[in-house]
């Protein structure tokens, strides 16, 4: 949800440090149009994604074609 320009300029400093540790960007609204203000170290956000033990990794149509009625309960 983006903030407005004057809650960015109550505390830009310790928004700005928030975006710096996180490495989430953060949306500001302006005369009705969005500025992102991102980490710019080259890392894209998807870089920071951790992995997620058990997590599917393949062709998603396969999934489809499963059998998961032994899984169902009703």
């Amino acid at each position: 949800m983006p903030m407005k320009a004057t809650d960015l300029r109550k505390d830009i400093y310790r928004i700005l440090d928030q975006v710096l540790e996180s490495g989430r960007a953060v949306e500001v609204e302006r005369n009705g149009k969005l500025i992102r203000i991102s980490p710019a170290d080259g890392v894209a956000p998807v870089d920071r994604l951790r992995p997620i033990p058990g997590l599917i990794v393949g062709d998603p149509a396969a999934l489809e074609h499963i059998d998961w009625t032994a899984e169902w309960k009703p």
